[in-house]
Parts: C-alpha cells; sequence; structure tokens
C-alpha cells in the first residue's frame, strides 16, 4: 500500500542544514554567532531549568513587555515563534491562501519558496539587480492582483546587501495597501551603511508593514530559537492564531529577556563581528574573489561554476562554509581566528572567477 502524498510536496526540499564541521575545524556556514552565550543568560536560563515539567507561558508576557518597550510600541504588536522563520511562515499562513503570491527577492533566504510552497501559495521569485541587491522597480510590477505579501530580506541573505532607505521608503508607498509588506531584519543589527533603511520606522509610518527580528544572530541564541515580528494589531493577532501553540519554550524567553538586559556586552561582540568581517571581506578581495560588500555577519562570493573549487579549498583548509552550487559560497564572520584559517586558505590560490 501506498501512502498518500499531498500535491506538490515534491516541489518543496527539506531546509538544508549548513555543513557541520570536523573537530577543530571553523564552522562558518550557519552564521551563528561565535561568541559562547553571556554569563547572565546562563545564569538565567539555568535557574529556569527546575521549572521545565511546566508549559511555558504561551503569551510570553513579560518578553513581548520587554520588547515593546525597546520599541515604544504595543505588546499587542507584536507575536513570537520559534526562530524568525517560523514567525515568517506564520505570516504565510495568515495573510496568503491556496494560489495566492508571495513575492521576494532571488537569491535571498532560502526558506521562502518552501514555506509559500508550504502554504498552499504561490511563489513569485523576483532576480537580484546586477549588483546582487534588491530589485524594488521589477517587484513592484511583479504585483498582481493574487499578490498577498512581499518579503524584504535586508540586509539580505546570502549576499548582504541591504535597500536604500528612500527607496525602500518609495516602494513601500507604492504597494497596495491591502499588501502586507515584511522586512526580514534577521541581520540589521550588523548593517553599518550609511543609507540603512529602518524597519520599524517604515512600521510606524505605514499600515500595511510587518518588520521581523531574530533573537539567533546579534543575540546568539540560535539553539533556542526564537524570533519575533513586529505587525499591525489584527495580523499580530492572526500570527497567534496559526502558530504552533507552546512552541517559544520557556527556557527561550527567559533568555531572550537576559539578553535584551545585556545588550552594551552585546553590542561589543557585535562590533567585533563587523571587525571580522571586514577583515574577511578585504582578504578575499586580496586573494581574487569577486566578493560582495557585507552588511550582515557573512560575505557572499558570486564564484558561479568555481563555487565547488572555493569550497574545496576552503575545506583544505579546515574551514566549513556554505555554498549554493554554480552560485556562490556565503562566509560567515567568526572569530579572527576563523578568519585567518580562511585567509591562509585562499592565500596564494588566487581565483580566476570575474564577478
Amino acid at each position: 500500500m501506498t501512502i498518500n502524498t499531498r500535491p506538490g510536496l515534491d516541489l518543496v526540499p527539506a531546509y538544508r542544514q549548513g555543513k557541520a564541521a570536523s573537530p577543530g575545524a571553523s564552522k562558518l556556514s550557519s552564521n551563528e554567532s561565535p561568541h559562547q552565550p553571556l554569563d547572565s543568560v546562563v545564569t538565567a536560563v539555568t535557574e529556569r531549568l527546575t521549572t521545565i515539567h511546566r508549559y511555558p507561558d504561551i503569551g510570553a508576557a513579560q518578553l513581548r513587555d520587554a520588547i515593546a518597550g525597546k520599541y515604544a510600541v504595543n505588546a499587542d504588536n507584536i507575536a513570537l515563534g520559534a526562530g524568525s522563520v517560523e514567525v515568517a511562515s506564520q505570516l504565510i499562513h495568515a495573510v496568503a491562501g491556496p494560489g495566492d503570491e508571495v513575492v521576494f527577492a532571488w537569491r535571498s533566504f532560502e526558506a521562502y519558496p518552501s514555506l509559500v510552497r508550504i502554504a498552499g501559495a504561490v511563489p513569485v521569485e523576483v532576480p537580484l539587480n546586477q549588483d546582487a541587491a534588491h530589485d524594488l522597480p521589477a517587484m513592484l510590477e511583479a504585483i498582481t492582483e493574487r499578490t498577498k505579501l512581499i518579503f524584504i530580506c535586508n540586509p539580505n541573505n546570502p549576499t548582504g546587501t541591504v535597500v536604500d532607505a528612500q527607496q525602500l521608503d518609495d516602494f513601500v508607498n507604492a504597494v497596495p495597501r491591502d499588501v502586507l509588506v515584511v522586512i526580514d531584519e534577521a541581520y540589521v543589527h550588523f548593517d553599518r551603511s550609511a543609507v540603512r533603511a529602518d524597519g520599524l520606522a517604515l512600521f510606524a509610518k505605514y499600515p500595511h508593514v510587518a518588520v521581523l527580528h531574530t533573537f539567533s544572530k546579534a543575540y546568539g541564541l540560535a539553539g533556542l530559537r526564537i524570533g519575533y515580528a513586529i505587525a499591525p494589531t489584527e495580523v499580530a493577532q492572526n500570527l497567534n492564531k496559526v502558530a504552533i501553540p507552546f512552541s517559544v519554550t520557556d527556557l527561550a524567553q527567559v533568555a531572550a529577556l537576559a539578553s535584551l538586559r545585556a545588550e552594551v556586552e552585546l553590542a561589543a561582540r557585535i562590533s567585533e563581528v563587523v571587525q571580522q568581517r571586514e577583515r574577511l571581506l578585504q582578504g578575499l578581495l586580496a586573494a581574487g574573489y569577486p566578493a560582495i560588500a557585507s552588511q550582515a555577519n557573512f560575505v557572499w562570493v558570486p564564484a558561479g561554476e568555481a563555487s565547488a573549487e572555493l569550497e574545496a579549498l576552503l575545506d583544505a583548509g579546515g574551514v566549513v562554509a556554505r555554498t549554493f552550487a554554480g552560485e556562490g559560497v556565503r562566509i560567515s564572520s567568526g572569530t579572527s581566528q576563523d578568519v585567518d584559517r580562511v585567509l591562509k586558505a585562499v592565500a596564494g590560490q588566487r581565483s580566476e572567477v570575474t564577478a
């Protein structure tokens, strides 16, 4: 007997986790924080271990209040999930149904097309422009009467490029008010560009904007899975309706609260990651690779067909990166020792790849 399979599921690839690293190698494949958790966060989580036989607060009231205070929004505008990717899934399920369209740049966050198809909606991929950035005019042209949601990943994963603030404002203003624009700011803490768009300012200005944030990257809580959306009240309420009950654990909530209280310490760590990102970028350029200036915690090398060659070179040098076959290699910004290892691996191996 053959078990029935949902139609269209063959178009949905299983999410591919960043490749694991062997002992002693530098794991730069998943854009994780290179730093261990802060002592204050570890203490807060440890002290809560004795209550893990209880369900967490499904509404995460303390954390939502803390986030609301930080961004001067109402707690009713905040919805949480097990990482911003789960909140992205909630947004799709809450807004788009079968046959509806969801627009996003491509290449961008690799989970977008799968999440859209799982919801029964239709992914509309708009190619990046020649600068590996969002082509906003083309995205506007892609909007149809079936469009329900648009993702803007800013900074973009995996290219690290950002959308100019005024251009994004103009774009949001041009999008019909019944289409939700989601500004995915998973990497916003690493953005040092002069043109940085502020998703929260756009949320305050326009009625059809939601913003995604995560505690996985800058806050270093990737293993606890917690992210959130700041969205119009009705949208946030609907996210709670489609969310998996109790998906945000008590330990994750406690760790997030402790992290918000330790932002001064975390800011120093973020600055170190940014510094190493710039070292990584300049070293790759010096080695002849067409690396792209990034505002995230990684650097993208659009190596095309030579991507496998670069991956092999890094593997031989004890570095695990994320390769998108035939397109490029994304290398996370790690510690100074991690970046040293990358630069040593590519030194003297000048690539013939051109941008």
